[in-house]
Parts: C-alpha cells; sequence; structure tokens
C-alpha cells in the first residue's frame, strides 16, 4: 500500500557538528516539515487479529522536507558556508533513514521478523579514474578537486578521494567499494567539490549511475557530465565530466571481491608510432612535435625525439617501463610543441589503466593525435 503523507512539528532537536578544524558547534533543528508518498507493507499473515505479524514503512517518493538551523547562543549564517554544509548532511541523513530500500519495522504480534530486515545483496566495485574540464572555482589559480561517492548519503558510507591541487583535469585513479541493498533501485552518486582549506568546500558539481544500468560481472566505462542539482535542473551550464569504471556482482553470483592485496609487476612495452593533422602552432603552418609518456605513479618520464615543421609525424619509437603495481598504475601520453626559446605548449593529453594482466590499446585520430601500442609482458 503506498499513501501521502504529511507532518508538521516543531521538536527540540540538538546535534554537536564537528568542524574540520576540531571544534565542535551545538545545532539545534527546529520548525521541520515534511511531505511525501510512503510504502507500507504488511507481512506476514496471521490467523490472529490484525491478520499481520508486523508492518514495515519506507519512503518511495519525497515532496518536501524542510527545517531551519540554529547555533545554541548564535546565529548560524554569521558562518560562511557552515549552514549549507550541516542542512545537507542533516538532509541526506534523515532521506536515508527511512527512503526505500530501507524501511523502518514495526512489531505487532510476537515474533522474529528480521528477515525482513535490509540485507546487502551484492558489491559495487568503483574505479575513480579522473575529471575533465572541471569548473574553476578559484579567483586566483585553479581548482583543488576531490570527489564525494556513496549509494547510501551516510558518513560511515560515504568515500572520499585525495584532493589533486591547482589542477582542472585531475586524475585520481582511486578504487572504493560499495555495499549494495537493492539494485534496481539504488543509485551511485559522485559529488565533485574544490577544496577550500578550513572553509566549507564549495561544490563543482554531481552525477549518478543507476545500478540496474549495470550488468553483473561486466566493467562498465562510462563518463558523466557533472550537474549542478540532480533533483532540480537549474541551468545548463557546462561543469565538466568525470570518468568512472563500475563492476556490479551480485552475492549468489559466486563471485568473489577482486584481491586488492595482489600486485601485478611486469615491463610495460610502449611504441608510439604516428600522429595525424596535429594543429599549426607555428607561424609557417608547421609545428615541432613531440611526446612525453609518464607512469604516473613512479613518475618516471621519457620523451621522443622532435620533428620540426612537421604536422604527421612517424616517430615509430619503443620505450620501456618497469612497472611494480600494473593495478594501480596509469600511463599517460602528453604531445608537446617543442619552442626553442620557451617551454612550448601542450597539445594534447590522453591517460590508460594498466588494470589488465595483458592488454593492447590502440587510440585513433579522433580521440588524441596520437597512436600508442602498450603491452604488459
Amino acid at each position: 500500500m503506498e499513501l501521502e503523507m504529511q507532518w508538521d512539528g516543531n521538536p527540540n532537536i540538538v546535534l554537536d557538528i564537528n568542524t574540520r578544524v576540531g571544534v565542535a558547534l551545538p545545532i539545534q533543528v527546529k520548525n521541520i516539515g515534511f511531505t511525501g508518498v510512503f510504502r507500507l507493507v504488511f507481512k506476514p499473515l496471521a490467523e490472529e487479529f490484525p491478520c499481520f505479524g508486523a508492518v514495515s514503512y519506507s519512503l518511495r517518493e519525497k515532496k518536501k522536507l524542510d527545517f531551519t538551523l540554529k547555533v545554541v547562543g548564535g546565529e548560524i549564517s554569521a558562518i560562511p558556508g557552515l549552514s549549507d554544509a550541516i542542512e545537507e548532511t542533516i538532509r541526506d541523513a534523515v532521506e536515508d533513514s527511512i527512503t526505500w530500500p530501507v524501511r523502518k519495522i514495526v512489531s505487532i504480534l510476537p515474533g522474529d521478523y528480521s528477515d525482513l530486515e535490509l540485507k546487502p545483496v551484492g558489491t559495487l566495485e568503483v574505479k575513480l579514474v579522473q575529471g575533465k574540464d572541471l569548473t574553476n572555482k578559484d579567483l586566483v589559480g585553479k581548482s583543488d578537486p576531490y570527489a564525494v561517492l556513496f549509494i547510501r548519503p551516510l558518513r560511515s558510507r560515504m568515500k572520499t578521494s585525495k584532493t589533486i591541487n591547482n589542477q582542472l583535469n585531475p586524475i585520481w585513479n582511486e578504487h572504493f567499494e560499495f555495499v549494495v541493498e537493492d539494485a534496481s533501485t539504488q543509485h551511485l552518486t559522485v559529488r565533485v567539490f574544490d577544496d577550500e582549506g578550513v572553509q566549507a568546500a564549495e561544490l563543482i558539481g554531481c552525477a549518478l549511475v543507476e545500478l540496474k544500468e549495470l550488468e553483473p560481472g561486466k566493467v562498465k566505462d562510462v563518463w558523466l557530465k557533472l550537474v549542478k542539482d540532480l533533483e532540480i535542473q537549474r541551468d545548463n551550464k557546462y561543469r565538466g565530466q568525470v570518468h568512472l569504471e563500475l563492476l556490479y556482482y551480485g552475492l549468489n553470483s559466486g563471485r568473489t571481491s577482486p584481491k586488492k592485496n595482489v600486485i601485478v609487476r611486469g615491463v610495460l612495452t610502449v611504441t608510439v608510432i604516428a600522429a595525424e593533422d596535429l594543429p599549426a602552432t607555428d607561424l609557417n603552418g608547421k609545428a615541432d612535435p613531440y611526446v612525453v609518456l609518464v607512469m604516473k605513479k613512479s613518475e618516471k618520464k621519457v620523451k621522443t625525439r622532435v620533428l620540426t615543421k612537421n604536422l604527421n609525424p612517424v616517430w615509430n619509437q619503443t620505450f620501456e617501463f618497469v612497472v611494480e603495481d600494473a593495478l594501480h598504475d596509469m600511463l599517460i601520453a602528453e604531445v608537446w610543441d617543442h619552442d626553442t626559446f620557451g617551454k612550448g605548449s601542450i597539445r594534447r593529453r590522453i591517460s590508460r589503466q594498466l588494470s589488465t594482466r595483458r592488454s593492447f590499446i590502440r587510440k585513433a585520430a579522433s580521440a588524441s593525435p596520437v597512436d600508442t601500442a602498450a603491452k604488459v609482458s
């Protein structure tokens, strides 16, 4: 049974909020108003009146959730950014506690109703690869982005990436694991923030992936466009993209989680073959291109030779890298234009995860002017 319910009240709720600088603030929550569509499930059926043993309820559709915040002994608006951050945390926690598939169970008749409780049904493996063209939130320099990922918005279940300073195209290359309770209705949320130090972080954008779109046991590679608000499309401003690799598998699939302590070592052989249709950067309508290859973890860097006055260079140069941890390392390729009297300018950048024991990678000219072949042996 589903029905719409409304509740308004003014309870006396005081929370202790710990700030990032270690200061605890007493926050009063009052004037709470809530409207939504709830699902009621009456089970198991019984012969004894009222003919069911328990009732479980959960929120299927939220229509309104309003409340006001006040610092005990002060005004919350006097602290920049604090009100929005606390309100979002409280709103997420309240909604998660009653939103489907989470359910509250009320016993009507004596009995064991543990089978009605929410239980894990699978695991989601997430690789946060990188961000691209993120909106710059800083007046001086560039944003310092980090990402927060979650299926349920509880602090204990949220995963936070490292912060990449002064970068609008961050490469995180981090792995996270999430418990899934209902793959048909739950989704993964990604929020990208600009780290502002002791001040509240500023949201760059957010995105989500419906778990029902994932094929169990198969890796899905996705680029997600960031938006300002997942519920209300306030504007169409481009805020950048985030790159994820996702793998979902059910607990009954017989699959076990990949061993995180396994280290794959080897030698990576990379052949930089050619590039096509590079943009002209010199006054003579040509360019002096070369390629820089960098291993992200070891930071080892090699360069091809410079081919002068050439927009379709052919290098055919081979390099080898000793890889200590292929499961978590990444190869970055950059195409530069050589400048005799300066540093030069970067033309294009690509990156590839070394996530397989043996792989062959070939990038088409439409994605990048560099054609690379990579083999882990």
